[in-house]
């Protein structure tokens, strides 16, 4: 049987974290060397080829680095000779990284995003466990054409609807509008089901759209925030709204008027899953949203609805373009 070649890009993150000796907090400390060392039998399951990007925390991670380091998945998986691409990251915006890798990669090899929960000096450091399931799901030909996946605590998830919902347990990750599509067993991946079909865009931007504003509707919380993101220079704006899209008037009335001046607005929802929807036809209701041309999010959480529109708006897309990205895959 053939080995699977199997590209690992190490970008930083808490599974690259040492604690300081000075500060006693973790900082980005171990390259892809070291974090290898430290997960042995790797080399037993597949040919590696080791990509070191950088060493830089998740929350640092600019639109400029998430296209390069989507250049350098899409350059990798083009090889002959490399079947599947991890990328090892932090966790604080693997949602959204993960997304964005999603949307701009389009190729059949598996890509999963990894990443751990403890750093490299605590006794519960899990990096290398995880990294060793990523390694296992690059190489199953069962998660072939399935886009971009985080494996997380031992389950595969789809980018689109991975979430992060505990600044701590090992078990933060879930998907919870569709649930996983797979687990990692110590003998490979186990897919249980295919995914809808991807949300992808056809041109990749040379540059994201931005600043792409996220505003969020709560008690008493009028339109004054969206009309600061537009006076700001918003060159789009997500508005996370309650329930199934309902805000007040004034915030519906602030958007209306930044459409007008052609700045497109999606409609997420603040609640962690489900769709927003035209339900409620009161002012500032979902129907009314929809009916003023806001571009309902599909069930994208906010901070993943505002990844598509910076990369959307930045690939050329408007109108029914925009609308078409943000439309559930079925």
């Amino acid at each position: 049987m053939v080995r699977p070649r199997i590209a690992i890009v190490f970008t930083g993150g808490t599974i690259s974290m040492l604690l300081d000796p000075v500060t006693g907090a973790a900082v980005p400390t171990l390259d892809g060397a070291a974090i290898l060392a430290r997960s042995p039998g790797l080399t037993a399951l597949a040919d590696l080829v080791p990509v070191d990007w950088g060493l830089v925390p998740a929350s640092h991670l600019s639109f400029a680095q998430i296209l390069d380091i989507a250049s350098v998945i899409r350059g990798l998986a083009a090889r002959s000779d490399v079947d599947g691409v991890v990328v090892v990251q932090g966790t604080d915006v693997i949602e959204e990284t993960s997304f964005a890798f999603d949307l701009l990669v389009d190729a059949p090899e598996p890509v999963v995003v990894v990443g751990a929960m403890r750093n490299a000096s605590d006794p519960g450091y899990e990096g290398p466990g995880n990294l060793r399931d990523a390694v296992l799901a690059a190489a199953s030909r069962d998660l072939r054409g399935e886009g971009t996946v985080v494996v997380m605590g031992g389950r595969i998830l789809p980018a689109d609807d991975v979430t992060k919902t505990h600044t701590s347990a090992y078990d933060t990750f879930d998907a919870r509008n569709l649930g996983a599509i797979g687990v990692v067993t110590g003998d490979g991946a186990i897919v249980g089901r295919r995914r809808a079909a991807r949300r992808l865009l056809r041109d990749t931007p040379v540059a994201a759209a931005e600043p792409i504003a996220i505003v969020t509707a709560t008690v008493a919380s009028d339109g004054a925030p969206l009309r600061w993101a537009v006076a700001g220079g918003a060159r789009g704006i997500v508005v996370a709204a309650t329930g199934a899209g309902n805000t007040h008037p004034d915030l519906l009335a602030a958007a209306e008027a930044a459409m007008a001046g052609g700045i497109p607005v999606v409609l997420a929802s603040r609640v962690p899953s489900g769709r927003v929807a035209p339900a409620y036809g009161f002012p500032g209701g979902g129907a009314r949203w929809i009916a003023a041309g806001a571009i309902p999010a599909g069930f994208l959480t906010p901070v993943k609805a505002r990844i598509a529109l910076a990369l959307g708006i930045g690939s050329g897309l408007a109108g029914d373009g925009l609308r078409a990205l943000f439309a559930d895959p079925r």
